[in-house]
């Protein structure tokens, strides 16, 4: 089946509405077993222009396509932020709660970074909206399913997350060998499960979800 890149149509939409501001939201590292999951935003205007060539939804890009665009998203966006919650927090709050606290995390660093939140549109991937529970004042907020591959702003935030939240998993190598970080980012392959099974877990590991292996 044929992949389609991402288009600027639905935040245009938004445009011609008198929103100024559209934040593309996704996360990445929600079904690992290990590491944080983070939350990447994109603030866009019409004044950006076009989006880097070659951009689309972070899972469909190789890690050294991402690792390429993630300069020039950095560039094209108005804005952009990576926010996280870290294993402890998966294991004591839930994941729901985390990936909210993530981006409200993520927010921050966009208001600190002089991102004018309250005004903008938040286009969030999928059906869910997990992040206004975690907020003290409501914003604007849209879900859309499949906008990581659709929508350019939520495929540029995907990139930002997936490169940030690698480079974390890569350099977790050197703290703690032995469990493949670097390939496996976390998730479940069968070489991490192993590794586990014979090495214990660390305090990087989700252990909520790894009772089994305990």
């Amino acid at each position: 089946m044929a992949v389609s890149d991402p288009t600027d149509d639905l935040e245009r939409e938004f445009y011609s509405s008198g929103t100024q501001f559209v934040i593309g939201c996704d996360e990445v590292g929600r079904g690992a077993v290990a590491g944080p999951v983070a939350v990447g935003m994109a603030v866009v205007a019409e004044t950006c222009g076009n989006h880097p060539k070659g951009l689309r939804d972070s899972k469909l890009l190789s890690q050294k396509r991402r690792e390429e665009l993630e300069p020039l998203l950095r560039k094209w966006v108005l804005f952009g932020a990576v926010g996280m919650a870290d294993a402890r927090e998966v294991d004591d709050l839930g994941i729901t709660h985390c990936l909210g606290l993530a981006g409200k995390r993520a927010l921050h660093s966009l208001h600190a970074q002089g991102a004018d939140v309250s005004s903008s549109v938040i286009l969030l991937d999928g059906n869910h909206d997990w992040l206004s529970p975690v907020l003290t004042s409501p914003l604007d907020i849209r879900t859309r399913i499949k906008a990581d591959r659709d929508c350019v702003s939520v495929a540029a935030a995907s990139v930002l997350a997936k490169v940030h939240r690698d480079s974390m998993m890569i350099a977790q190598d050197a703290v703690t060998p032995g469990y493949g970080w670097s390939g496996n980012k976390g998730y479940g392959s069968g070489e991490h499960l192993d590794a586990i099974r014979q090495l214990g877990m660390t305090d990087f590991h989700r252990k909520s979800w790894l009772v089994s292996y305990a």
